[in-house]
């Protein structure tokens, strides 16, 4: 059996980072952070036990320098890399760089990234596997007529899918032959200008769906296994906001027939690693394939927190050549467990992302609760990065038992000093839907009312006032370099 590593570079930022570097802690594993100069007083900077700074035209660039976090890992000693996820986490070249150097990648081969990272490719995989998938165009479609032409076979509405997109983009509905026409140009543009790759496909659009996932972990000595699903329907502009495991939707006859199919698909393209096979779940029960993340995905704390299992610690041991050391019936889903991403945004704003210098900085405590952040007080929070702060999850015997835990988390979260979405995430929570299980991918657009803030009164604003003139200016003598407005304290124009 293969040795751990004794030293491992984390190739990310913020709270992924953090999260990382403790299990690395808890394995007696040396940790390396790489860091952009904007992150240089970030808490994984900070945790790590040595840290390399990263050079590039932007702060997003520093951490795609491939040369550089290859020297970073001579420079440190450093035999393998973990990659979290965005940034090189899915990137083949990437893998193959650090295996050239000598250095073991924690994640899947490069032949499975790319095989799940083209959409089209991955689709027919998943088919060939026995994996359903949505009717609709087995390869890229050549034109605007060709994409028309399908869309009428399979009937509308249809979805214009990008074929390396992600997060969102490249993604169109159309209900029609005109939007269909317009679909296919917007699509294959904005494609070609995020990706580098225009080609589009379609699939039939189902109207109220649920998005599930099934998280894989698979050996390199033949066992693949699955750890239950995530429901992660709670979406604004195609990006998770709450996630949960299990899926209130989900029956054990069903789990275990999306857990076969996902193991089925891992098995067909060798995978190794920790991965997720996202889903989409109709009304009616049945399920299709929607793609394939190779990498830790952002909301594997809510597996970790039902089954007990440390995801990460499994990928090291992956990546050492060490095979699992339990079977499918030994994994038990317990309880329930829910999260919240808390973002730098204004939720009341359509959204848009904010900026700051953190000032005060509390996270919740106590039975049932975790945090993964990657935060300090006196923090500048970018618009360089994705506005994601935190994330909140709480566990609980049962389902109501967990949102009341996270939604009194949320409430004692405080992040002083930027906008966050804390008290719209407590909003949701707090919907009867939510609270019934009805939840599908148009959840937040459908009560959008329902969730719009109810103004404050004018004892509470009166309260916020005082509070303000009350404030200790302190804080901004901490700043090493006071801003414009600083010198105005806690008030602002």
């Amino acid at each position: 059996m293969s040795e751990l590593p004794e030293k491992v570079l984390v190739a990310n930022r913020g709270e992924i980072a953090v999260r990382v570097m403790r299990t690395l802690r808890a394995l007696g594993i040396a940790s390396v952070a790489v860091y952009h100069r904007e992150d240089a007083d970030g808490r994984a900077v900070r945790e790590a036990d040595e840290a390399v700074e990263l050079f590039g035209d932007t702060p997003v660039g520093a951490y795609l320098d491939v040369p550089g976090i290859v020297a970073a890992c001579g420079a440190t000693g450093a035999s393998a890399v973990h990659p979290g996820f965005g940034f090189l986490s899915e990137n083949a070249s990437f893998a193959e760089a650090l295996a050239e150097a000598g250095i073991t990648f924690i994640g899947p081969p490069p032949s499975a990234m790319r095989s799940m990272g083209d959409k089209i490719e991955s689709k027919r995989l998943a088919a060939a596997a026995g994996v359903p998938t949505l009717p609709g165009s087995p390869d890229a479609v050549s034109d605007v007529e060709e994409a028309v032409a399908i869309a009428a076979e399979i009937g509308f509405p249809v979805l214009m899918k990008a074929s390396a997109g992600g997060g969102g983009k490249g993604m169109r509905i159309a209900n029609d032959a005109a939007e269909c026409r317009e679909a296919f140009e917007r699509a294959s543009s904005e494609a070609a200008a995020s990706f580098g790759d225009g080609r589009v496909f379609v699939e039939r659009f189902i109207g109220r769906p649920r998005h599930v996932e099934v998280q894989v972990l698979a050996d390199g000595h033949g066992t693949v296994l699955h750890l239950g699903e995530r429901e992660c329907s709670i979406q604004r502009r195609y990006q998770k906001v709450i996630e949960e495991s299990p899926s209130p939707a989900i029956d054990a006859e069903t789990r275990a027939a999306m857990g076969a199919t996902a193991v089925a698909l891992a098995q067909a393209v060798g995978y190794v690693s920790a991965g997720t096979v996202e889903m989409i779940l109709d009304e009616d029960g049945s399920f299709y394939f929607l793609e394939m993340n190779t990498r830790l995905q952002v909301e594997h704390p809510v597996t970790e927190l039902v089954t007990g299992i440390d995801i990460v610690a499994e990928q090291i041991r992956i990546a050492a050549g060490e095979p699992l050391s339990f079977g499918q019936d030994d994994v038990r889903m317990d309880g329930w467990a829910i999260e919240a991403r808390v973002y730098a945004e204004d939720a009341d704003n359509d959204f848009m992302p904010a900026i700051g210098r953190l000032g005060l900085v509390r996270f919740p405590a106590g039975e049932g609760i975790r945090v993964d952040h990657g935060v300090v007080e006196g923090q500048q929070v970018s618009a360089s990065f994705d506005p994601m702060i935190a994330k909140v999850a709480a566990h609980g015997a049962t389902r109501a038992e967990a949102i009341a835990r996270l939604r009194d988390a949320l409430r004692r979260t405080v992040l002083l000093g930027t906008v966050t979405n804390t008290a719209y995430l407590e909003r949701v929570l707090a919907h009867p839907d939510f609270a019934a299980g009805e939840t599908h991918t148009n959840f937040l657009a459908v009560h959008a009312e329902a969730l719009a803030p109810v103004p404050a009164d004018a004892d509470v604003e009166r309260c916020l006032v005082a509070a303000a003139a009350l404030a200790s200016p302190r804080y901004d003598q901490r700043l090493a370099a006071p801003e414009p407005l600083a010198s105005m304290g806690s008030w602002r124009p």
